[in-house]
This record gives structure tokens, sequence and C-alpha cells, in this order.
């Protein structure tokens, strides 16, 4: 047993005095009628004193309580918000015994509702029962948690104590319903594609790796959703998308967590021009069903997604911004010009250089939705060449509120010059580029046997979340973010009450 700090040998004695006055310690169900919400719906709008003769029942978790001898108010907090209770000493059961109740703890109530005085719509209680004791005390109410790693670890206590944090996931979910519901309607299909797979391929990442027993073989965890639509793209399928868990072994920070969500699409018989204008209808409906308006505050300053969105190109704007007077596809030069400019760059690879110097000298300008077009063929594996550009692909990046939000291509379905890249990638990843593709032979035979022509987009929701949430950090959009474990025999964090 641990040791438990006197606050919960309190309450542990205050369990104990409830058993003993015919209390069942922990029920295993509670019928309700109404939730919070619905009764301060039902009932809105209505004065001082009025009364209703419905008996509702209730349940959730006490988050106040107020003795005051004879009479008790407390607050319910359920999944919908939360209630004031009245409580007294005539016409409520067992009220000596609501003393026994803690704050946390979780009861079931019953009664009618009624206006106070202020015009504060409550349950007046003409029964109660305890559902679930609450062994530790809440954080305090007016100080939270303040210790971001507590409310990241501990995400119940956060949910419990900051309602506004329960209303960015409910959010999440809303887009999350309104991308599907999106897709659905313009005739894409949901799948569901393997999370371990022999190969990790689709972007340049390093993979986390496991090992199947039974199988004696080791796998790695996806790193994009890619390769497996694409092989649906062969068989058959025109239009499909996933919206799914994907696992990258890299740093923690704002804008990154080893697994997030993504979505994927893959549209045959499209280009990266359909793709685009799918993005941007889909975006500017998605902000104004979210915000009512094309219009979203976004930490301090305002996105405007209205349509059309800006366009402009990876190769003449990094020219332009850093001060470039030759062609940046040049990568020989380009290091050069590195090494003397940028020594913190001396150790990246040339083919890597374009996308560092872009985020240095561009990203952070791209504040509202900007497709950044015809990306290098040297940081695009996966995309069609350029059909006018040599040295360019098919490519575009949406960036919004300088976060790169979404990539999307002109697919490479010519299985000759797949293979070439592939080659390509694995040289580097012997050379130990970690990051770069695996060689995936099964996705080489899928397009031997003909892919169509397709447009393909990826989407970060967690990104997506966060601008549409108006949240700073990745981690506070994702409700479990990946934490560094505690070790043995290491405490545990505590609320203030507890220390």
């Amino acid at each position: 047993m641990p040791e438990w700090s006197e606050q919960t040998q309190q309450r542990l004695r205050n369990l104990e005095a409830l058993k003993e006055a015919g209390y069942e310690a922990y029920p295993y169900r509670y019928p309700k009628t109404h939730d919070a919400a619905q009764i301060l719906e039902a009932h809105a709008g209505a004065g001082p004193g009025e009364e209703w003769p419905e008996v509702v029942r209730l349940a959730g978790r006490l988050v106040a309580l107020r003795r005051m001898g004879k009479v008790t108010f407390a607050h319910l907090l359920d999944g919908s918000g939360r209630i004031q209770l009245y409580f007294n000493k005539q016409e409520t059961p067992d009220y000596n015994l609501l003393k026994k109740l803690d704050i946390g703890d979780i009861i079931g109530v019953e009664g009618t509702v009624f206006t106070t005085k202020t015009g504060e719509i409550t349950v007046r209680v003409t029964r109660w029962t305890l559902l679930v004791k609450s062994l530790r005390p809440l954080p305090d109410k007016w100080h939270g948690i303040r210790d971001k790693e507590v409310r990241y670890r501990q995400r119940y206590l956060d949910l419990i104590v900051n309602p506004e944090v329960r209303e960015v996931f409910k959010k999440r979910a809303q887009i999350v319903r309104f991308v599907r519901r999106f897709l659905e309607d313009r005739g894409f299909l949901e799948v569901e594609t393997p999370v371990i797979v022999p190969t990790a391929g689709g972007t340049e990442a390093r993979p986390f790796r496991t090992y199947h027993n039974a199988l004696g073989t080791e796998f790695e965890l996806r790193i994009a959703l890619e390769l497996p639509l694409k092989r649906l793209l062969v068989g058959g399928f025109e239009k499909v998308f996933e919206i799914g868990r994907v696992f990258r072994n890299e740093g923690i920070d704002a804008q990154h967590n080893p697994e997030f969500t993504m979505l994927e699409l893959y549209w045959a018989y499209a280009d990266y021009n359909d793709v685009a204008q799918l993005v941007e209808d889909l975006l500017s409906s998605l902000a104004k069903a979210i915000h009512g308006s094309y219009t979203v505050p976004y930490q301090g300053r305002e996105i405007d997604f209205t349509p059309p969105f800006k366009r402009i190109s990876f190769v003449e704007t990094l020219k332009e911004r850093a001060g470039l007077d030759f062609d940046p596809l040049d990568l020989e030069q380009l290091q050069r010009w590195a090494r003397a400019k940028h020594p913190e760059f001396a150790d990246v690879p040339s083919y890597k250089l374009l996308d560092k110097l872009f985020e240095h000298y561009v990203e952070a300008e791209l504040w509202n939705p900007t497709f950044v077009y015809d990306f290098p063929l040297a940081i695009s594996p996966l995309a069609k060449k350029h059909r006018e550009k040599p040295g360019l692909t098919e490519r575009w990046d949406l960036f919004v509120a300088g976060l790169e939000l979404a990539p999307a291509y002109s697919e490479l379905n010519d299985p000759l010059d797949q293979r070439a890249r592939f080659e390509e990638q694995a040289r580097r990843r012997e050379a130990g580029d970690e990051e770069a593709h695996g060689y995936d032979e099964d996705f080489l035979v899928a397009l031997e046997h003909a892919m169509p022509p397709a447009g393909g987009l990826g989407i970060g929701i967690d990104r997506l979340t966060m601008i549409l949430t108006d949240m700073p950090s990745i981690r506070d959009v994702i409700l479990f973010p990946l934490l560094k474990p505690r070790r043995p025999g290491e405490a545990e964090p505590v609320s203030e009450e507890e220390a």
C-alpha cells in the first residue's frame, strides 16, 4: 500500500462511515434522466424563484461544496458541464452524512429544478447516493495545475479543473468529423492500413523499430500512410483516405510529437492542382464551420482563410529572401554559399540544405494560408517531375501561421523512375542517413502493375487543431502526449493540496 497523505486517510475514514450507514462503496450503475447541459438549456431564461415539478436524475463529480448549517450548496460536473445542487435538512435524507462527502467524489442525485433568488438554475436534491469516493484531492480551483508536465501526464486532472481544455478536445473531434464528412460527400472512401510494416516509407523520417516474436522478424512502425494507400489505387479504388496515427522517432517540441495523427488521401486521375482546389475548399469551409467566419484568431493575430489562398514559388521565393544570385538547384554552389553564410548548417547534406534554408528564410513569414509550389526534385522523392520545369517536381506545401500543414503531390507513378529514386535513397541510408526512405520492393512491384495518375495529400490533424483552437503547442491538442517515463521510485507529481 502507498503511504497515504493525511487528506487521503480522512477520505478513507469518510468512505467507511458512509459504508457503515448503508451506502454501497462502488455501485455498478446509476440510471440518469438528464445531464447538466440539458437542464440548463431547458430552463434558460427563467426568472428568480421559478420551480418545475419534473423529477430529474443526474450524476457527476462534486467540484464545489459550501456547507451552511441547515443548507448546503454544491456544484456537480458531468460530461456536459456543471450545475448547482441544493440540499436542505428538511427535504434531503441523510443530510448529516453530507459532511462525509469530499470535493472530487462522484455522486448521483435526484430532485426537482428551481431557480434561486439570484436566478441560478439549481437542482433541489431529494435523494443522493455516493457512486465513487475520490481518495485524492483535486487541484485548487483558483490555482489550477501550474506545472505543464502534470497537466500532460495527468490529463484527467487537467480536464476536471480546466473546462477550456475539454472544449479544445471537443473541437478536435468536431474538426475530424467535419473532414471525414467533407471527403465522404465528395466520393472518397475511408480505409485502414497497417501500422506495423516491414519497411516504413512515404517520407523521410527515422522509424521506430519492433520485433515480432512469432514470425521472428523485425518490423517498423509506419511513418506515413502513403504507400499502402497507393497500392489501393493500383487495386482499382479511385478516391481513398485514411485518418490515422503515424510514428516518427524524432525530437519533441511545440510542433512535433513522435506519435501524431495524419490525414492522407489519394485521388486517381487528378493532379496537384486539383488537390489544391480541394484543400482550399476544405479548409475555408472548415474555418467557417468552427468559427463562423473565414477569420481565425491565433496567438494574438488573425489568420484569413478566405479563398483563394496565396500561391508562391519555392525556388523564386528562396532566391529572393536569401539574396541568392545563383540557381539554388546548383547544390554544390549552394553548399559553398551556406558554409560561408550559415556555419550552423555545415553538417547538413547538400540535398537537405534547400529545406533548411527555406525554413530559415521563408516559413515564419507565411502567416495566412499559402501554397508553396514546385519543390526541388532533390527533396521530393515521391513526387512527379514537373511537366515544364526541369529540376522541380509537381509538389506544393501549404503553410499557415508559419507551420507546414499539408504537402501534396502529383504522385510519381513511373515504376522505373521510382526504383531509381529508391536506389538513391538506399545509398543515402547506407551512408548513415537514418531518415532516408527504406527500399520497398513490394511497392515497386505494385507500381509495375500500373497505378493511374493521381494527386495525393497529407494534412497534420494535430497542427490543424492547434491553429483552429488557438493552441501554441502540439501537446495542448494531444490528449496524452509522449513524456519521459518516471524512473522507479521517483516521486509522482502532486497538487498543491497534497504537498
